[in-house]
């Protein structure tokens, strides 16, 4: 990939944001900690029926973001939020179930479509030259391992640009899903997980919501399961243990993504709420937002519905939760709760995934703050 740009004419330090945001480059928890007393507690009128695959989040009010030194300054500062009850996935949605989705619609995948000159050059910087016709082909980007220690800054060592990688072949064109029919379907844009919920009659979850429903119940604990930090004595969920990007012990027994239910769930019944996949969320995303809320007492159903992604200032980046199986704290710690990430929506890459949700009833009022 790297050979690639520099035949586009862009020196890798120029295009290096453009190089991840564009499809070009393209257990319930255990312990005596105290629990939220307003966390999940039903108000209103209860849901009346189950959703399969679904777990039903009460409505209620939480601490959103962090000020703990764990957090990056897109998760601070802390503040005060009430969402509504909603259904949300179990787990993230698997192979099958994105199969079933392409099946029951034909839907052709961000990552299966040939991108044009005018998708590339919209988001690359200006001066750009156009990329030549046989580069335009379809694929996404593709996680290699590298061979020893590299410049953590270039995440072009271990991101490759691979024509023919899409959701059928994670790996690259000569790589299937057998035997991965309960992984998270990856490749998938926020388009695409956009496209799959309407079909399925949900939505993809707001960051409150997502966020409330990750914390399962914990009251300003910095992981989904507690305070332990994971390691590779104490595992607890789907990310890498070793030196990344060029040595994975798979401590957790995987080296890539993982079936759903492989690890215990949260305290709400739900899995992968930390590791495997980073999960699309409805909201665009603003690295400000949290410090436009200051001063607020308690924000209900916050939605943010305008981009400021300063690595990305030429699309609408919409947000990421969860973290992945890529995920270290000598890279990349954002397997906590709190954790927010920027994307391009026609982006698909191998550690990216998503999960729904739906309401009880139709859509409830969203309140955009933090614009």
């Amino acid at each position: 990939m790297k050979n690639n740009l520099l035949t586009l004419g862009a020196g890798l330090s120029a295009f290096a944001l453009v190089f991840v945001a564009t499809k070009w480059w393209n257990a319930p928890p255990t312990g005596t900690a105290v629990r939220d007393s307003t966390a999940n507690q039903p108000t209103g009128e209860p849901p009346v029926v189950t959703v399969p695959g679904m777990i039903w989040i009460a409505s209620g009010e939480f601490t959103m973001g962090t000020d703990s030194e764990l957090g990056w300054p897109d998760e601070k500062p802390a503040h005060r939020v009430r969402v509504d009850g909603f259904w949300i996935d179990e787990t993230e949605v698997t192979n099958a179930q994105f199969r079933a989705f392409i099946e029951a619609t034909s839907y052709v995948t961000t990552a299966e479509r040939v991108p044009t000159v005018a998708e590339i050059l919209a988001q690359s910087p200006p001066g750009t030259p156009a990329p030549p016709k046989e580069k335009l082909v379809a694929g996404s980007l593709v996680f290699t391992m590298t061979d020893g220690p590299v410049d953590l800054k270039d995440f072009s060592q271990w991101w490759s640009w691979t024509p023919g990688a899409n959701w059928k072949h994670p790996d690259g064109p000569e790589s299937n899903l057998d035997g991965r029919e309960l992984h998270p379907a990856v490749h998938v844009s926020w388009d695409d997980a956009v496209a799959f919920a309407k079909w399925a009659g949900k939505r993809l979850p707001t960051e409150a919501e997502w966020e409330f429903a990750a914390r399962g119940g914990w009251i300003d604990k910095p992981y989904v399961w507690g305070d332990e930090a994971p390691s590779d004595l104490r595992v607890f969920a789907n990310i890498w243990q070793g030196k990344f990007p060029h040595s994975n012990t798979k401590a957790d027994g995987f080296e890539r993504t993982a079936p759903v239910r492989s690890f215990k769930p949260n305290g709400f019944g739900l899995f992968d709420m930390a590791g495997n996949v980073w999960e699309w969320c409805g909201d665009a995303y603003d690295h400000d937002a949290y410090a436009r809320r200051v001063g607020s007492v308690v924000i209900a159903n916050p939605f943010v519905e305008r981009s400021a992604d300063p690595r990305n200032p030429r699309t609408t980046s919409r947000t990421q939760r969860g973290g992945s199986f890529l995920c270290n704290d000598q890279y990349c710690s954002r397997y906590r709760p709190s954790a927010r990430h920027g994307l391009s929506p026609d982006t698909g890459m191998s550690h990216i995934g998503f999960r729904c949700a739906k309401p009880v009833r139709g859509s409830h009022t969203r309140q955009s703050v933090g614009q």
